[in-house]
């Protein structure tokens, strides 16, 4: 278990170190990177708290720390993804909007072309 601790608390340190390197870089944006942040803490939290980790275990009915850990793992992850599917549909359905309202645009400068060249037929 000691063993598994460990390499939970790793990962986490890496993973913040990861999504820091990247704000810097510039390759992510800070609110997104909350949701990566928050998860690798709550993880190392744990992975260095064993009576914590023991308290949701039981508060869940199972009988197995590296059981409870895989679930606040799995648990963790679904939220963060779950996010960002909620920000990936925000992104589509205003790119779809702003699609839309350029057609509109490009309709309006093209009817405002056409019109003075049909006047100088005349």
């Amino acid at each position: 278990m000691d063993r598994l601790l460990a390499i939970i608390a790793g990962f986490s340190i890496l993973l913040i170190g990861v999504v820091l390197f990247n704000i810097r870089r510039a390759h992510i944006r800070v609110e997104y990177s909350v949701s990566w942040l928050s998860a690798a803490f709550v993880l190392f939290v744990l992975s260095q708290s064993p009576w914590l980790l023991g308290q949701f275990a039981s508060l869940i009915g199972l009988n197995s720390l590296p059981d409870a850990l895989f679930i606040i793992v799995g648990g963790l992850f679904l939220v963060v993804f779950f996010r960002f599917s909620v920000v990936m549909s925000d992104l589509k359905d205003a790119n779809i909007a702003l699609t839309q309202k350029i057609a509109i645009l490009e309709y309006q400068l093209n009817a405002l072309h056409e019109k003075p060249q049909a006047s100088d037929r005349k």
